[in-house]
């Protein structure tokens, strides 16, 4: 178990833009980031980063959270992991009780996985480095290749010992669960029982996720045998998806945000030699068709792609689906097709890094006019290829986004294809009406399943002065519409708890605005149990003469009370550093300004909204109510609340419907 004060350090040390800018290319808009949101698919960013704040808050999924927060949710780290992370990051000693191999095996079963992995990856570092076998058949053939010792142990290249079950002896030595290594792939069971390496005679590439850790290993053979596969993958797992993984990501996601964009290319091998050679804006999807979450991870950190490729035509025609995925995420693309009989890797070690840096610059090409030129030449003079060509052309201009782009395109296609402009923008259209239809038919059930209010009605305002909204509603439908108006006067009264609570309240003999909120709810009974928790929160911290921060509350171990934190403190809108310019003379106010309307605002503004819930209720038991006695009593209570809304109402300077 990590101490406190550890946990304090590290909290202190996370800086959120930096935590979050390892894995999401961020932007400056106003005094907020913005980026593309890690855990879910879109094309315009919605995800905010609060840098005064350290949280950070998509607007289109509902996401948030501390740099603690977005570690776990996007690596699915327990708590303690995501600290251990963070500690690593900022160089943080962790005091902890050390785990022996059982002990650690035997804890959740991701870590034990990437426990195991991790082990796995140094045993096969060790086997290279460290043994005869390693030397002379590992790293003989590494350098053969042409990789520097500094690249090797870049990569983390390994070596896996020709023995039967040399991994599997020395696993099951250190006390590593059996299961486990069947789980992660390590290891084969046989029919009988009996348990040997997968790997074994083979030169291994770890498989990294974005921060470092090894979820699953590809090995090559070295032997001429054709009945043995060049490549052994690991197998699917809990902690290895081959789906979402890039090999060398982790290795390239700096040089990628720095550069604005991401080099393709197939192989394990084409990266390690781009690196070599100076390129490290580099990833392989490692011999997998490119998948959408492949694409959904390069677009953390770009939007720009270019595909490398050997000079096999077929190849390319193959994998032109995978390009048209690219589009579709609203990425752009380009394409390089390197000489015949050359691949990056090749072409790199021949080269070197200014000649390679040289040709890729002067021979890209976008994606949507090589894949016109590819066609072209394989329809010939042909008009129905031709024909098809055209519809295949114009099939992937539709899958882009952004309208203008698609227009630029549409226009230089005119050109290359010898065709009016006109029929392409018909074709065009005609597309993008098939694909809205398509969508349409897909949501129309599922949308008038869960609309909210039911069938073509518009949503209640839930703003309205509830007594004019009585005219147009029944009572039936007057309270909850009053009961919502409730809940987020009372959500604003926590909001302000959480940003200003300890923060002086100048008009009121410096005593903290915590103290003088809960001084005017004395008479006040939250309806909202969340709110109410932090209600209790906060007594409890004044009764030991202490105020919660906020980052308390952002961090809270109860996941409703810090997604309801995080929501309260966030907003999509920022102001632009043009405004409070002394130069323009433009002076904005901000809520800090007059935190005394603020805070008054908000208290009259819940109690007015409690008298009226009061002056509903009495309303409804007058209309049930026979007894004169009683009758009196309640229209005497009736004309108290009348006069106490009033009263609120003349402090907030609104005026009452009669």
């Amino acid at each position: 178990m990590i101490k406190q004060e550890t946990i304090g350090k590290i909290l202190d040390a996370a800086r959120i833009e930096e935590v979050v800018g390892d894995f999401v290319d961020l932007k400056k808009r106003g005094t907020s980031l913005i980026g593309v949101c890690p855990f879910h698919n879109e094309k315009t960013p919605s995800f905010h980063v609060s840098v005064s704040k350290g949280i950070y808050k998509c607007f289109g999924c509902g996401a948030g959270g501390d740099s603690v927060r977005f570690v776990m949710e996007l690596e699915k780290y327990s708590y303690p992991e995501a600290l251990r992370y963070l500690a690593q990051k900022y160089n943080i000693e962790v005091e902890e009780v050390e785990l022996s191999p059982e002990q650690a095996a035997a804890s959740d079963k991701r870590e034990s996985l990437l426990i195991i992995t991790n082990w796995a990856a140094k045993f096969f570092r060790e086997s290279l480095w460290d043994t005869e076998d390693g030397q002379a058949i590992g790293l003989s053939y590494f350098r053969e290749r042409g990789y520097r010792d500094d690249i090797i142990k870049k990569f983390e290249l390994g070596y896996s010992p020709e023995a039967w079950a040399a991994l599997y002896e020395e696993a099951v030595k250190g006390g590593f669960s059996e299961e486990f290594l069947d789980e992660t792939g390590l290891i084969i069971r046989r029919d009988d029982g009996k348990r040997y390496d997968r790997f074994r005679g083979r030169v291994m590439f770890p498989i990294h996720n974005l921060t470092g850790r090894v979820l699953g290993f590809g090995g090559r053979t070295l032997k001429t045998d054709k009945k043995t596969p060049k490549y052994v993958n690991s197998p699917e797992s809990l902690i290895y998806h081959k789906s979402d993984v890039l090999y060398g990501l982790y290795f390239a996601k700096k040089a990628i945000t720095d550069q604005d964009n991401c080099f393709l290319v197939e192989g394990y091998a084409d990266v390690i030699s781009m690196h070599q050679a100076g390129v490290e804006n580099v990833v392989a999807s490692s011999g997998t068709s490119l998948t959408t979450g492949q694409i959904r991870l390069i677009s953390r950190f770009t939007r720009n792609v270019t595909i490398l490729y050997d000079g096999d035509a077929a190849g390319i025609k193959a994998s032109l689906r995978g390009m048209d995925m690219l589009l579709e995420e609203g990425m752009n693309v380009k394409v390089l097709l390197f000489p015949d009989g050359d691949d990056p890797d090749s072409f790199a070690m021949k080269h070197g890094a200014m000649q390679f840096k040289q040709y890729i610059a002067e021979n890209s090409k976008d994606f949507i006019f090589y894949k016109t030129d590819i066609l072209l030449k394989d329809a010939g003079n042909d008009p129905v290829k031709r024909a098809g060509v055209i519809h295949d052309v114009v099939d992937s201009i539709a899958l882009i986004p952004d309208d203008i782009k698609a227009s630029v395109f549409i226009r230089e296609c005119s050109r290359l294809l010898d065709i009016e402009e006109r029929l392409l923008i018909a074709e065009l259209n005609k597309q993008k009406l098939q694909a809205i239809k398509k969508n349409q038919k897909s949501s129309d059930s599922s949308a008038a399943a869960n609309a909210p209010f039911g069938g073509d009605e518009p949503p209640p305002d839930l703003f309205m002065d509830p007594r004019d909204m009585a005219e147009t509603r029944s009572q039936e439908e007057l309270q909850p519409a009053l009961s919502q108006s409730i809940a987020l006067q009372e959500r604003e009264i926590i909001r302000l708890l959480i940003n200003y609570g300890q923060i002086p309240a100048k008009w009121e003999q410096d005593y903290p605005i915590a103290f003088v909120l809960f001084a005017g709810l004395q008479d006040i009974e939250f309806a909202d149990p969340l709110c109410q928790k932090i209600i209790t929160i906060y007594l409890e911290f004044i009764e030991r003469e202490e105020l919660p921060d906020e980052r308390y509350f952002i961090s809270h171990a109860d996941r409703e009370i810090a997604d309801l934190a995080i929501s309260l403190l966030s907003s999509p809108y920022s102001l632009s550093p043009n405004w409070n310019d002394e130069k323009r003379k433009i002076y904005v106010s901000q809520e800090t300004d007059n935190l005394k309307n603020a805070v008054l605002g908000a208290l009259y503004r819940i109690k007015k909204r409690k008298v009226e819930q009061n002056m509903q209720e009495v309303r409804e038991a007058l209309k049930i109510e026979h007894n004169e006695a009683n009758l009196e009593i309640l229209i005497d209570k009736y004309q108290k609340l009348k006069m106490m809304e009033k009263e609120l109402t003349g402090y907030l300077g609104t005026v009452i419907v009669k």
